[in-house]
Parts: C-alpha cells; sequence; structure tokens
C-alpha cells in the first residue's frame, strides 16, 4: 500500500496526520499509506480500505450532529466566540455560559442556515450562539438548555501574553542548571535532594547574586528498584519522585524516639556508602535505603493540623492522587510492567483493583503521604528563594512524555496511542530517526477531556515553583508518531491543539506567575518561534548552536530577548569537556560517529576556532589566554551578556570546572546516562559544601553580574 486515495487524505486532514515533510535535507518527502493508515487505527478509525475510510467519514460527520455543543472552545481572551450547537430541530433552545466566579453570560442567536439532518430517527438542527468577547481568562462552561435536556461544553479563555513574572520587574535574571539528583552534601542520602536545593539555592542567591535555579524534572519514577535513571521518561508528569525528599527535614523526624533516629542514621549512612561504592548516582541502592527511612517517619502520625494539611492535600489532588498511589502498591506486589499483571487489575476501574485497594489501605495512605511530602519540600526549597530575595526561585522541567508502562499509561490508558511511540525523523545526527519509547497523548482524547489531564500536569508543575522548562515544546504543536514495528523512518508528524495547550500552559502561567521557557532547539517549523513570542514563552538558545546564514557564531544583538541564553546544554558535556572535544571522544567510542574520529575533531576545532576569534576580536578573551580552557569558558559566558536576551543560563558544572557530560544521546546503558555525580577540576567529587567555598563559582558569579569580582555579600 503506498497510494494515499482521496477518502485516506481527509480523515489524515482530520486528525492531524501529516501527508509529507521536507527532511534535514530540505528533500519532499512523502508519508506512505502504510503509515496514515496505522495512526489512524491509533485513533480507533480503519482506513484499510477506500471503502473503510469512507464508512469513517460518514461516521464523523454524523458524531459532530450527535453532539449537542463542543466538548471545547478554546480562545485567547479579547477574541469573539460562536458556538454551534445541535439540538432537535424547530424546538427552543438556550445558550449561555457560566464563568468560574458563577456568573453567568447570556448568548443570542445569529444567522445559521445550514439545512437540517435526519438522524436516529429524528430531524437535528444547527443553531449558531454568539457569546462575546469580553470573557476573563479562566476555565468556563457553555450551557445548552434544550427540549432533550442540559449539556455542557468546556470554554477555557487564555492570556494573550505571559511575559516575565512580576518579580523580575523587568529585570535581567540569571541562574546556575543543574540536575538535582548529582548535587549532594553531607547529609543527603547519596542522590541530591530538596533540602540540598533549598541550600544551593540560599547560596546562589544571596553569593551568587543569581535568580534562579533550573533543575531536572522532578517526575515521579518507579516505586521499587530497577528505576529508571533518565528524569525525561518518567511514570508520572503529575507526581514527584519521592527520592528528593530528606527524611530528616519531614516534621515528625523530630517526634521520633532515639531507637527510630538511630534506624534512619544507619540507613542513611548506608546510603552513602553505596552511592560512594559505585561511583554513579545509584538509585537502586539508594531509594529501598530511604524509602524504610520513610516509612519509620510515616508512622510517627501527624498532629491535628497536619493532619488537615494532608487532608486538604488529597481533596485537591483528588482521584488522580488515589489512583497514582494505588498504582506505586500494585507495582510492589506485581512489578512495574503492568500489562504482565494479571489481566483483572490492568484497568483502575475493575472490582479487583478495587479490592486490592480496600486490602492495602495502609499502603495506599504511605504513598499519598508521600506525594504531599515531597510537594511541602519543594514548597520549603522556594520559600529558601523567596526568603533571600531571588525574584525567580526554582524553575523546574517538564518532560516530553511518560514511560509506555508508566503510572499514567495505567490510569488513562484510552488517553494514550495505543501501539504508538514518539520519536524524530531522520536527520544528520540520527540517521535512522529516534524512536523514544513514550507513547502519544490522542489530541481527540485531549479535547474530549477539555485538556483536564494537560491541565492537572502542568498545573502540578508550577505548584509552589517560579518557573518551568518545557522540554521539545515543540511536541505541543506535532509530535513525530512511529507505528509499532515500522521503525522511526516511517513515522509522520501528527498535530496537536497548539492553541490550547500553549493557551493552558500560559493560563497557568498567570496564575501562578511563572515564567515559562520553552526548549526550542532542532528542526522547527519558522512560525512557531513567531508564536511563542507573541505569547510570552521564551525560547531557548544555546551558544554552540547559534550561527548566521554563513555558519559563523552569531553576532549578539541579533539573540532574542525572549530566550534562555546559555553556553551549554545537558546533552553536551560541560564547556571544559566541550573544549577539549571529549564529546566527539565520547561517541567514538561508543560507535556513534559517522566519520572518522579526526575528521569529527577537525570539525569541532574550527567551530570552536570561530568562537575565539570573535571572543579575541570582541575584547571578551585576552589572545594569550586562547589556550586556557578556564579562561575560554568565562569569556564564553561574558559574551551572554552582550544579548539582549532576558535570562541568562550557567551551568553549575561549568561552575566547579566538571567535564564529563549527563547525558550522550543515543545511548542507554552504554554510558551512565543521568547518573554522573559532580565532580571539580581534578575529577572527584564535590560536595555541596565544597562548592560553598570553592573560588570557580565566584569567577564565574563575577562574570554573569558584569562584576570584575564578586562581592562576599550583596548587603557590602
Amino acid at each position: 500500500m503506498t497510494d494515499v486515495y482521496p477518502a485516506l487524505a481527509q480523515l489524515a486532514d482530520r486528525f492531524g496526520i501529516a501527508q509529507e515533510f521536507w527532511d534535514w535535507k530540505g528533500r519532499h518527502v512523502p508519508i506512505p499509506a502504510e503509515t496514515i493508515v496505522a495512526v489512524l487505527g491509533a485513533f480507533d478509525v480503519d482506513a484499510s480500505s477506500p471503502e473503510a475510510a469512507e464508512a469513517a467519514l460518514h461516521r464523523l460527520d454524523e458524531d459532530r450532529w450527535r453532539t449537542p455543543v463542543p466538548a471545547c472552545t478554546v480562545v485567547e481572551e479579547g477574541e469573539g466566540v460562536h458556538v454551534n450547537v445541535h439540538v432537535p430541530a424547530g424546538t427552543h433552545v438556550h445558550v449561555w455560559v457560566r464563568l468560574e466566579s458563577g456568573e453567568g453570560r447570556h448568548g443570542w442567536q445569529v444567522e445559521n442556515w445550514e439545512a437540517d439532518r435526519w438522524l436516529d430517527d429524528r430531524a437535528i438542527g444547527e443553531a449558531t450562539f454568539w457569546l462575546g468577547d469580553d470573557f476573563p481568562t479562566g476555565y468556563h462552561r457553555i450551557v445548552v438548555e434544550a427540549a432533550d435536556g442540559v449539556h455542557e461544553g468546556a470554554l477555557i479563555v487564555t492570556p494573550r501574553f505571559v511575559g516575565f513574572p512580576a518579580g523580575m520587574r523587568g529585570h535581567r535574571v540569571w541562574g546556575y542548571g543543574t540536575q538535582l539528583y548529582s548535587v549532594t552534601s553531607e547529609q543527603s542520602w547519596g542522590i541530591g535532594d530538596l533540602a540540598d536545593l533549598a541550600d544551593l539555592l540560599t547560596w546562589s542567591g544571596t553569593r551568587q547574586f543569581a535568580g534562579y535555579a533550573l533543575i531536572n524534572p522532578l517526575h515521579a519514577a518507579e516505586p521499587v528498584p530497577p528505576m529508571e535513571p533518565s528524569p525525561y521518561l518518567p511514570a508520572s508528569r503529575r507526581f514527584i519522585n519521592p527520592i528528593y525528599i530528606r527524611p530528616e527535614a519531614v516534621p515528625e523526624y523530630a517526634t521520633l524516639g532515639r531507637i527510630e533516629r538511630q534506624q534512619i542514621k544507619a540507613l542513611r549512612k548506608a546510603a552513602q556508602k553505596a552511592a560512594a561504592e559505585s561511583g554513579i548516582i545509584d538509585r537502586n541502592a539508594v531509594w529501598p535505603l530511604k524509602i524504610e527511612a520513610l516509612r519509620i517517619v510515616h508512622r510517627a502520625g501527624l498532629r491535628p493540623g497536619r493532619q488537615i494539611a494532608l487532608d486538604d492535600f488529597r481533596a485537591r489532588e483528588g482521584e488522580g492522587l488515589r489512583k497514582f498511589a494505588l498504582w506505586s502498591t500494585l507495582c510492589t506486589v506485581y512489578g512495574q510492567r503492568w500489562p504482565m499483571w494479571p489481566e483483572e487489575l490492568r484497568r483502575p476501574d475493575s472490582p479487583a483493583v478495587a479490592e486490592f485497594a480496600a486490602e492495602h489501605a495502609e499502603e495506599i495512605d504511605f504513598y499519598e503521604w508521600l506525594q504531599w511530602t515531597a510537594q511541602t519540600q519543594v514548597s520549603a526549597a522556594q520559600t529558601a528563594a523567596d526568603e533571600v530575595g531571588m525574584p525567580v526561585g526554582i524553575v523546574t522541567d517538564l518532560a516530553v512524555g511518560v514511560h509506555r508502562w508508566s503510572a499514567e499509561t495505567w490510569m488513562m490508558p484510552d488517553v494514550f496511542a495505543e501501539g504508538m511511540s514518539v520519536g524524530a525523523p531522520p536527520d544528520q545526527y540520527n540517521q535512522a530517526g529516534q524512536n523514544w519509547g513514550q507513547p502519544p497523548w490522542r489530541p481527540d482524547r485531549l479535547h474530549e477531556l477539555a485538556y483536564e489531564p494537560f491541565r492537572q500536569m502542568v498545573s502540578a508543575a508550577l505548584r509552589r515553583v517560579g518557573g518551568a522548562r518545557v522540554d521539545h515544546i515543540i511536541g505541543m504543536f506535532r509530535l513525530w508518531w512511529v507505528p509499532e514495528g515500522l521503525g522511526p523512518k516511517h513515522g509522520t508528524y501528527v498535530r496537536n491543539n497548539h492553541e490550547a495547550m500553549i493557551g493552558i500552559l500560559a493560563l497557568e502561567a498567570q496564575r501562578a506567575q511563572a515564567l515559562i521557557v520553552g526548549e526550542d532547539l532542532g528542526t522547527v517549523e519558522p512560525w512557531v518561534r513567531d508564536y511563542l513570542a507573541r505569547r510570552g514563552i521564551l525560547g531557548t538558545s544555546v551558544l554552540w548552536f547559534e550561527s548566521d546564514h554563513h555558519g559563523q557564531p552569531l553576532d549578539a544583538q541579533w539573540w532574542r530577548e525572549y530566550c534562555m541564553a546559555s553556553v551549554t546544554t545537558h546533552d553536551l558535556p560541560p564547556t571544559l569537556g566541550y573544549l577539549a572535544g571529549d564529546h566527539v571522544r565520547l561517541r567514538e567510542d561508543l560507535g556513534l560517529l559517522t566519520e572518522p574520529l579526526d575528521v569529527e575533531l577537525e570539525h569541532a576545532r574550527r567551530e570552536q576556532s570561530d568562537w575565539l576569534g570573535k571572543l579575541v576580536w570582541e575584547g571578551l578573551l585576552a589572545d594569550e589566554h586562547r589556550s586556557d580552557p578556564t579562561e575560554v569558558m568565562l569569556a564564553l559566558h561574558r559574551f551572554l551578556l552582550r544579548t539582549p536576551s532576558k535570562v541568562l543560563l550557567a551551568s553549575l558544572t561549568d561552575a566547579v570546572g566538571e567535564r564529563q557530560t549527563q547525558n550522550q544521546p543515543g545511548t542507554i546503558d552504554e554510558y551512565p546516562n543521568w547518573r554522573v555525580p559532580l565532580r571539580d577540576l581534578s575529577g572527584e567529587r564535590i560536595s555541596l559544601e565544597d562548592i560553598f567555598e570553592a573560588e570557580l563559582p565566584r569567577r564565574l558569579a563575577a562574570v554573569m553580574n558584569g562584576l570584575d569580582e564578586q562581592p562576599a555579600s550583596r548587603w557590602s
């Protein structure tokens, strides 16, 4: 099957499925019919033949007429709202809007000459109503009172522009980017935690004059080993990984007796020892010890005021929290891969699951308590940032998707596209394409649910933080779907409703007064960056990737104002490693190079030579310091200050002289991705306490603040 017949093309258009694209070489690539048919199958649409496709189109058209009011209507503030409703022909209908505040707004019927449709043994009429153009931003309801009953649909009004949070006062800010798990202190359990984050924020806000700290996603992982090391392949994006909890920072720890405290102390020492012996961030060794300590704290109970707070958290999070805790408990009994559980446990609404929940109520209570405890420690870290005057504070990270056997695919199986994975088409770095192993959300189901799963995820991500970086934000516009068994070369782009997803992101950011940064690197449709800028959402600019039309380093004046500008990213080595060509040699060692090592090293040398020449020319680097990696690293950051970018990012790895990358794209276990502890110039592990006293962070902070020398205190 290669030809795309007319009905198949119409169905593809209906569901936003691309029938062609242009690859990284600018070549036109048609999408084969086989791929389109497979993707439509994930939407429960049979298009295996022209006859089946015609029948599917007819059914979709009839379904539209059977729908009294659209499930979800999304508009920007100030836009006029028209809505088409379908009711028994010739009957009276009243349409109005119920605002979040409870206020009602009535609609006015306007002309609609669409003929009635005979359907299900009755005539259905279509009427159009004008609802107005002055709605406040928020989540409202369209109410249709008709002869056959009352029907409702969502009306989501989103802000036109997000921009910078009030705390920035229009000023530029800079901050450190770090993988939190890699930043350990003398008191943490062999993995960086939320108490370490609070201390990092306090230090960077007071001693460094930084305005924020960007961290890796805190998303929940598996509740039992083996745990997925990548924070970008989580079990849930709505909930937090409790491995980041500091047990001794839970208030109930103070109520424990001597024996319980000794038990926790022994568990912490065992975790630290295991981490030291492994030489990596060993979640599988640390988590079983930490969760045992947390069980001890949990058994201490809560004073009345704290119990009220926990009860309120449960009420706010509702069914989602209960199901996540239930999934976590099921994993401890039956393992992580829910498709391999007993069949009666594979759907959360089954009687067997309800029976299991009743039998394991205490364990479910514990996993709910873990989420509340993690959230309170995130809040405490943000409070630490607020107290030292950071204008933003925590900037968390939002991953593209979840693991195929995640809590979310168990909790909401109908929302995910069965038999599909998210990935990327072939490009110059991955000529076979990429399959990330993450099932995509179905855009049609999100619409039917008024984007509630997406809204809950974004709201949770922005709770008590100063902002969020959205990984691969272009996925909210389109994603490369890979049908199972066909491989990434034979995938296609599927469009999401970006007006809805970006709009809800903007609305939640407005409510949280949060900074939003979209990671818009890679292949991006030109209009997408313009659209994000119009909505006041920042892009991402990485120095090594910024070049002009001639392939030369882009002049500072042409960088974007609305972006987070940095020298490097977590998918590249720290700057000292990059300057040394470590990224090229690592790819050679792993068999990832497509050209000989010498050729790739020469290409990297030429790229760096161009930047070194620019730095010297602009007076940012003394010519005699060309061969001094530390001086070059500092000069590269000085260049960032020449740009108009309002948000600058320095890597904590650069601040301590680390060379090893956190992640090598294209590998899983060939390299210890997301398990590399923070090290200093000598290659030794460096603790948070040592960072506080080190010289290189002070030098980098002086550069980022535009100073010759960093003062000991902002009050000096």
